[in-house]
């Protein structure tokens, strides 16, 4: 393949879907292309039905051979997330729906971003903002009282989150 043959190509949704990381899908190309040029047809957070596209893009052919698995990947992670996201919104009717910090390594900020397209909301994005008081904490401590005592005297002006496994730890 010539380097300066310019192709375009087409991305088309093969299922339903709410659109998330159409940008970040456009920056693998344009790393690989400073002059692809794009036409969107659509936005972050719209519900897309199958078969429809996306966007275009005109760049060169390597730049988008070499893209398109990586920026694909990136679409159909972040729009599954905010997909799956707006079915339990939809399911929970009223209660608040929010992630967790538990996420892919090195994807993390992408994830939670596709979780607030599917109308949830972020829960922590590190240990570092908030505290949780998880079971081997508890049992370390004595038990939920003691725990939570413990990081009251340490850091009283922090919000505690405590993991319960039953009705009775909430009481």
């Amino acid at each position: 393949i010539l380097e300066d043959n310019i192709q375009e190509a087409l991305v088309i949704t093969k299922e339903p879907l709410i659109l998330c990381g159409l940008g970040i899908a456009k920056e693998v190309f344009l790393k690989l292309d400073p002059n692809a040029t794009f036409i969107d047809f659509s936005k972050d957070g719209q519900q897309i039905m199958a078969g429809v596209s996306i966007f275009k893009i005109k760049a060169k052919c390597l730049a988008l051979l070499k893209g398109e698995r990586t920026a694909l990947n990136i679409l159909q992670r972040l729009s599954g997330i905010a997909t799956l996201t707006k079915k339990f919104v939809k399911k929970a009717k009223g209660i608040t729906i929010m992630d967790t910090r538990k996420t892919t390594p090195g994807l993390r900020i992408f994830e939670k971003y596709a979780v607030t397209y599917g109308g949830g909301m972020n829960h922590r994005f590190g240990l570092f903002d908030g505290i949780l008081i998880k079971d081997n904490h508890i049992k370390a401590a004595g038990g939920i009282t003691q725990a939570v005592k413990s990081v009251r005297q340490k850091l009283s002006s922090r919000n505690i989150e405590v993991e319960a496994s039953n009705l009775n730890e909430v009481k």
